[in-house]
């Protein structure tokens, strides 16, 4: 952590781009506290309405107040992304390091399954998983571990086949630790800068997925405040009520604009580093 924070504070842009997404996560973590309203609460009095003083950002079409729906949304969001990613590079790592230190038929068997998932679309691969098992927060976190593995396990697998070359991999080897020690203990701790920063970048696209799947009707179940969801509830009403469509689109934005920059930096400093 203090390699990272060090990385990250010789970058201007990581360190911008860090602002955005700390926002975005005090917003999150403090969505009771700040939040105006309930953000299931409707107001018949109130539809459609536009920014006031009373509902900053204006209401939904059912009067919802949008202000607590955009806090409360970045709650859902900014915990199923990171835990998607977290799941897809748990599985992706394990693979790829096995895939990587073994070899032969473990590395045939298991990249071949792997680039058959890959030839799938991601949103395609999204939609026949959610589709079969349904729309659920944790299918959404299944859907993107699944979409998410392959693409981590090359990265992974690529990185061992270099350092397995390695004088110190050849050492602990010759002192008979046993191949889990080695990949997890020698080989992953000498491949995590290319990981984290790859990670990073999952979790933009993550965020991207997820509103996505809201938007059509395959991510949180309503009413929960889901930023895709919004966005598609309120197309309906963009002529009459475009405020509806703009803030969850802004949102979804800048959390994915501030991942993607913050990822950008600290490969910059990395690659500096190294």
């Amino acid at each position: 952590m203090r390699d990272i924070f060090s990385l990250v504070s010789a970058s201007k842009v990581a360190l911008a781009a860090l602002a955005i997404v700390l926002f975005w996560i005090f917003v999150a973590i403090f969505a009771p506290v700040i939040s105006p309203y309930d953000p299931l609460e409707q107001d018949s009095t109130a539809v459609n309405q536009g920014p006031s003083a009373k509902h900053l950002l204006g209401t939904d079409d059912l009067g919802r107040d949008l202000l607590a729906r955009v806090i409360h949304g970045a709650r859902v969001i900014l915990v199923l992304a990171p835990v998607s990613v977290l799941c897809a590079l748990l599985v992706g790592t394990t693979l790829g390091l096995s895939a990587g230190y073994s070899g032969g038929m473990v590395d045939e068997v298991v990249m071949r399954i792997l680039d058959g998932i890959m030839a799938f679309p991601a949103i395609l691969l999204y939609l026949i998983i959610l589709f079969a098992v349904g729309a659920s927060a944790i299918n959404v976190v299944i859907a993107i571990t699944i979409a998410g593995a392959p693409g981590i396990a090359r990265l992974v697998r690529s990185l061992t086949l270099d350092i397995r070359t390695r004088e110190y991999i050849a050492a602990a080897e010759l002192r008979g630790e046993n191949p889990f020690y080695i990949m997890f203990v020698e080989i992953f701790p000498n491949a995590w800068g290319p990981i984290i920063v790859d990670a990073m970048l999952r979790v933009g696209y993550a965020v991207f997925a997820i509103g996505t799947l809201g938007f059509l009707g395959l991510g949180l179940p309503p009413p929960a405040p889901d930023w895709g969801s919004m966005v598609a509830r309120g197309r309906t009403y963009i002529w009459i009520n475009p405020w509806a469509v703009l803030w969850p689109s802004l949102a979804i934005s800048s959390l994915v604009v501030g991942l993607n920059l913050f990822a950008d930096g600290l490969r910059e400093e990395v690659t500096r580093y190294q």
